[in-house]
């Protein structure tokens, strides 16, 4: 449906709260900041290539995915990875593997290499919006199609944000379930069992998983509008959650039964923090995402309820996400203007374009269009935790 002007007290923009002339600013809502998408560059697919983006990740020589045919040990005999030891840390597999040289030569200690190849593709997102004449010229508002088209442009970055969500949540090589839970269908919050909640060792025992993997902990925050500004963050890594689970992080206790929540008012200042971030607990920055998904009813039978978010008689689950730096990238496509995301098109009303359908151009729109996925390079350094929020 059209927006239209009517009576001018109920137009379908929203009712006019000035019908007479005044001086007035209007109040805009501030701009939902990003948080996941910061943590992302982007490759742009140019014209012609198709909708598939295909990038290959060289796998490192030490790694147990490295599985080759080409390796032969110290005493020349074939061996069935070409890895050496691969991800092993146990001496007794290390110091057998070792390529000691020989004076004589000869083929042995040779290794091999594996790529593997990661790809994305393309989807394409739009919608678009129309209005007449009348309803910019008579509204009270005279930068009324200026905040319209802002707001446009703000739901399309959230339309971004959320798909990059539920693409990592999906993504994610390390995976943790709340209390005695094995499954998101066993995540319960019943007082006869093991309540699925966040907890300081399952957060503990996930980062050790991710020090294994070789995730880093240090992570790269893209500031400018078009991923120019870099800033890095040292020494830890994100764990992004709802606000839902706020009073499980702030009333945490470490093995020692001392608080484990650090705010961040005792370690930084506004200019350090990243957006959302309210302290520390063990290795993880704690970022409270305003717009972090759930599974709503996606848990056990409710059962007796010890305090916990249900939906239709199971609990709610709900995520805390970690993405390690440098583990995936956005895809976009080439647009007119360079490397902007989105493609827009706005055509008001007027004479020229007037039709037989709108003989008097009365009618405008105004068109949004872009093409996005997720190139993920490193699973292993996604961390997701399952777990039931307190009501």
């Amino acid at each position: 449906m059209a927006h239209e002007y009517k009576s001018g007290t109920d137009s379908t923009v929203g009712e006019n709260i000035i019908t007479f002339d005044m001086k007035r600013e209007a109040l805009i809502d501030l701009e939902d900041e990003q948080y996941l998408l910061k943590l992302s560059d982007s490759i742009y697919q140019p014209k012609h290539f198709g909708k598939t983006i295909k990038r290959h990740h060289y796998l490192p020589l030490l790694d147990d995915r490295n599985i080759n045919d080409q390796g032969l040990d110290a005493n020349g005999a074939v061996i069935a990875d070409g890895n050496l030891w691969g991800s092993s840390k146990d001496i007794g597999k290390i110091t057998s593997s070792l390529p000691l040289g020989s004076e004589l030569g000869s083929a042995r200690n040779r290794v091999g290499y594996k790529r593997i190849t990661v790809e994305g593709t393309l989807k394409r997102f739009d919608f678009f919006d129309e209005y007449t004449k009348e309803s910019v010229d008579f509204d009270d508002d005279s930068e009324l199609r200026t905040h319209i088209t802002r707001e446009a442009l703000r739901g399309a970055l959230a339309v971004s944000e959320s798909v990059l969500q539920i693409d990592l949540l999906n993504s994610a090589g390390v995976i943790r379930y709340g209390g005695s839970a094995t499954t998101r269908a066993t995540v319960s919050g019943d007082t006869a069992g093991v309540p699925s909640i966040l907890s300081y060792e399952g957060l503990m025992k996930a980062s050790i998983q991710l020090d294994d993997n070789k995730c880093p902990k240090h992570t790269k925050i893209f500031k400018g509008s078009k991923n120019t500004d870099t800033m890095t963050l040292q020494a830890t890594r994100m764990l992004f959650i709802g606000s839902e689970l706020k009073p499980t992080i702030k009333r945490m206790k470490d093995l020692h039964n001392n608080q484990a929540f650090i705010p961040s008012s005792k370690y930084a200042d506004g200019s350090t923090l990243m957006n959302g971030e309210i302290g520390v607990v063990d290795e993880f920055k704690i970022i409270v995402h305003p717009n972090m998904l759930h599974w709503s009813g996606a848990g056990a039978p409710e059962g007796t309820n010890g305090g916990y978010r249900a939906t239709g008689g199971n609990y709610d689950v709900y995520p805390a996400l970690c993405v390690g730096s440098d583990s995936f990238t956005t895809l976009g496509f080439q647009v007119r203007d360079g490397n902007s995301k989105f493609d827009i098109t706005n055509k008001p009303p007027s004479k020229d374009n007037a039709n037989r359908l709108d003989p008097h151009g009365d009618m405008g729109f105004y068109a949004i269009k872009w093409y996005y996925d997720t190139l993920i390079w490193r699973p292993e350094w996604i961390f997701r935790y399952e777990v039931v929020a307190e009501l």
